[in-house]
């Protein structure tokens, strides 16, 4: 059984910048997309990107684009999320999951297998 293990988050001021990590172990070869996803009080998950383990393909939500940069470590089985320019609009609950199929979506429907979360919180 695979398990996700997300790490890296805190409280950051706005502008500031956190690196989330999502480990992996397990059947790390049954899942070919992994991805971020994050959800706010009160609000439903969205996601945030995305990233193919095989060959790098990456998706990012609109809200994120040019801020984030999601990267892979196949040799440590763990997926990054850089995150730049915070904003208080990003404090969330930021989850990790894993995905079968080989396309890079971000629909939290597609994902077969998802981490505890780690909290970020942008506030000054």
């Amino acid at each position: 059984q695979l398990q996700l293990v997300e790490s890296g988050g805190g409280l950051v001021q706005p502008g500031g910048s956190l690196r989330l990590s999502c480990a992996a172990s397990g059947f790390t070869s049954d899942y070919y997309v992994i991805g971020w996803f994050r959800q706010a009080p009160g609000k439903e998950r969205e996601g945030v990107s995305c990233i193919s383990k095989r060959d790098g393909r990456t998706y990012y939500a609109d809200s994120v684009k040019g801020r984030f940069t999601i990267s892979r470590d196949n040799a440590k089985n763990t997926v990054y999320l850089q995150m730049n320019s915070l904003k208080p609009e990003d404090t969330a609950t930021y989850y990790c999951a894993a995905r079968r199929g080989r396309n890079v979506v971000l629909t939290t429907s597609a994902y077969d297998l998802w981490g505890q979360g780690t909290q970020v919180t942008v506030s000054s």
